[in-house]
């Protein structure tokens, strides 16, 4: 049945946006319109004709409006197969009318759910006459069109204005495939809700995860893989994924993989000074703190200007002129910034490349969530990396307990290597990154690579020695052997963070001891593959 004469339409709604554009054109083609509470009042007060369902089914709405379309003249109009004897006959036995178009949208669970309502309140947003109506009218696409989502009617009202009232097999067939993916979507978000929210459980024996297309990408990682952006039907906002893109290009997969990096690490430092991050490859190559931003990023550019080229960047402050100008002065990709004044987008304007994207605001780092990763055959889930230390955490392990200085630069390389590809070496100075070495298969040569980079830049800007001297190392792991420890000392190190717990820790503190070295243990790694 390729064309559908549409004469019976069964509205019900609880996001009544294009409601009216709607209607008005199944009037015009004079579709009798049933409906129910607050839609059919909404109809009439557009002066419209309504049949109330409640006229339909025979029986009234009862228990609160939780029984008004569970019934054979709803669901038998909306299944039977309009062409099989058989339940032409059961129609006309049972006086059941043809129900030709469905227009549903769900009680908004998800809404009512993140104003924080109490449990009754969500229970009740729990639609089950509306999810029945879906999959029923879904099933019998091939006379039955369900629309659930306000984004069609245009199309929908341009079919039936197109062909005297009367819809196509291929718009009802996608419509369903809609259909059943907002209900599937539905299911999940109530699934996720009962699991997370209101039983506690960590990980679910059957693990629901509704997601939504947000955006479609140019391409994948490389130009030959496809690519798009899902967004979670409960979000926490301020995360990559909800943000607002001022200018530029459109984003690719690797900016937002590079972005969310960037903006999970200045997370860090949201009630912090002033702070920069520049990231490529979803590392770190710089992290600096400063009286101003344009201090910081200053600073945080001359720990790897060469990897900074074609960097992400991102800020813990509102963006301003004097930074952006700094920016402006190499090839960026990406800035992320909570906001950006009105002369830090007149400076980007004049890059039309750049992408500017604000969050408007910098998630918490101690949040909860889970992450996923795909594997072959299944997916790994674990809790999010939301570990912290504190000063009260830290253990002294060498005989030299660190100086006030040290401790502060301690901590600063810590929460930078927390984000660094493992395994992950970081040198800081004054809350400045001096050299970061990350993912190589060995920590020593994690060490040298970054001590490297620090006399590379200490002989690009001139420095009379490389800012490693002095600082302080971080490891995410323990150190395995003493060589990696070594290799720090030889960078000029004088004080070292790790986790401990390594058969060799004796054998690492008494290189330390030997060195001259403070070290403290965190008891905590951040391994981050």
């Amino acid at each position: 049945m390729t064309q559908v004469k549409v004469r019976r339409a069964l509205l019900s709604v609880s996001d009544k946006s294009g409601l009216d554009a709607l209607a008005a054109a199944l009037a015009r083609h004079g579709v009798e319109i049933v409906s129910t509470g607050g839609t059919a009042k909404a109809l009439r007060d557009s002066g419209l004709d309504v049949r109330d369902i409640s006229d339909l089914t025979g029986f009234p709405e009862m228990m609160d409006g939780r029984v008004k379309t569970l019934h054979p003249k709803v669901h038998g109009g909306l299944l039977a197969v309009r062409d099989n004897p058989e339940h032409v006959a059961a129609m006309a036995a049972h006086e059941i009318g043809a129900i030709d178009l469905v227009v549903v949208n769900l009680y908004p669970f998800a809404a009512t759910v993140a104003r924080g309502a109490e449990r009754d309140e969500i229970i009740e947003n729990i639609d089950i006459g509306g999810p029945s109506m879906v999959r029923s009218a879904a099933k019998n696409h091939a006379s039955v069109a369900i629309v659930t989502d306000p984004a069609d009617y245009d199309r929908l009202i341009a079919e039936l204005d197109g062909a005297d009232g009367a819809t196509s097999y291929d718009l009802r067939r996608y419509l369903a495939g809609k259909a059943y993916a907002a209900t599937a979507e539905y299911d999940a978000m109530i699934a996720s809700w009962f699991a997370f929210a209101d039983q506690g459980e960590a990980f679910p024996a059957q693990l629901s995860v509704p997601l939504r297309r947000g955006q479609s990408l140019r391409y994948g990682e490389n130009p030959h893989q496809q690519a798009a952006l899902y967004l979670p039907a409960f979000s926490s906002g301020r995360t990559i994924a909800d943000h607002v893109q001022v200018q530029g290009k459109e984003l690719s997969y690797n900016n937002l993989n590079d972005a969310d990096a960037a903006l999970e690490l200045i997370a860090e430092f949201r009630d912090g000074p002033p702070t920069v991050v520049i990231v490529k490859h979803a590392n770190p190559c710089g992290v600096a703190t400063g009286e101003t931003l344009v201090e910081a990023y200053k600073a945080a550019f001359e720990c790897d200007s060469v990897s900074a080229f074609g960097g992400i960047i991102a800020v813990n402050r509102p963006l301003d002129g004097p930074t952006a100008e700094a920016i402006s002065e190499i090839f960026t990709e990406v800035v992320c910034a909570p906001d950006a004044d009105d002369a830090a987008k007149a400076v980007f304007a004049k890059k039309k490349n750049l992408r500017l994207i604000l969050t408007g605001d910098l998630p918490d780092p101690a949040r909860d969530g889970l992450t996923l990763k795909t594997i072959a055959g299944g997916v790994l889930v674990q809790s999010r990396d939301n570990g912290r230390v504190t000063r009260a955490d830290l253990k002294v392990a060498t005989k030299r307990a660190p100086t006030e200085q040290e401790l502060e630069d301690c901590l600063f390389a810590w929460t930078v290597a927390k984000h660094v590809k493992s395994n992950a070496i970081v040198y800081a100075k004054d809350g400045v990154t001096a050299g970061i070495g990350a993912g190589q298969m060995n920590r020593r040569d994690s060490a040298r690579i970054a001590a490297s980079k620090a006399r590379e830049a200490a002989e690009t800007f001139g420095w009379g020695s490389a800012r490693t001297v002095g600082s302080a190392v971080a490891s995410d792991a323990f150190f395995p052997f003493a060589d990696g420890l070594l290799a720090a000392v030889e960078a000029g190190a004088t004080a070292v963070i790790q986790p401990g717990g390594s058969m060799r820790d004796d054998e690492v503190i008494a290189a330390a001891d030997e060195a001259g070295l403070a070290m403290v243990f965190t008891g905590m790694r951040h391994f981050r593959h």
